[in-house]
């Protein structure tokens, strides 16, 4: 799969599509901001870890999919619900790679600068992102 970026995909998006992923994002920060009020930012900051649009995201990369292939004659539903998955398998990738970012950060800001603290767990996340993509790839799922 390569990863591009395509500047006709936002004329092919309607405007109830990026109503739903601003809601769900929207949703998802509010409730992680009760939680954080309720129990602590500590706690709080454990779902900042959560992708906000996932929701949407997956449920439009499902239509997205199913659309596209029944547009040329073809009605396969399997289709756009493997395309969901492996967008929630780079979510989780995703999101354990914040988890170990914010491990690091909270380990490192006691003791040291908060940009520097910021730029190693930067390298963490990205080296582990890499990392966990690349061990996917290679010896999970092909």
């Amino acid at each position: 799969m390569m990863i591009q970026f395509d500047i006709a995909s936002f004329s092919r998006t309607r405007w109830y599509e990026y109503a739903a992923r601003f809601f769900f994002g929207g949703a998802i920060t509010v409730a992680t901001g009760m939680i954080a009020k309720r129990y602590g930012p500590v706690f709080g900051g454990l779902f900042l870890a959560f992708p906000a649009i996932f929701p949407a995201s997956a449920t439009l990369v499902e239509k997205h999919e199913t659309e596209k292939k029944g547009s040329v004659g073809i009605v396969d539903k399997a289709r756009g619900r493997k395309a969901a998955a492996l967008d929630a398998r780079g979510a989780a990738l995703g999101a354990s790679g914040l988890v170990c970012f914010a491990l690091v950060l909270w380990w490192l800001l006691p003791a040291w600068s908060a940009p520097l603290s910021l730029l190693v767990a930067l390298a963490i996340w990205l080296v582990l992102a890499i990392l966990l993509w690349h061990l996917r790839r290679v010896h999970f799922w092909k």
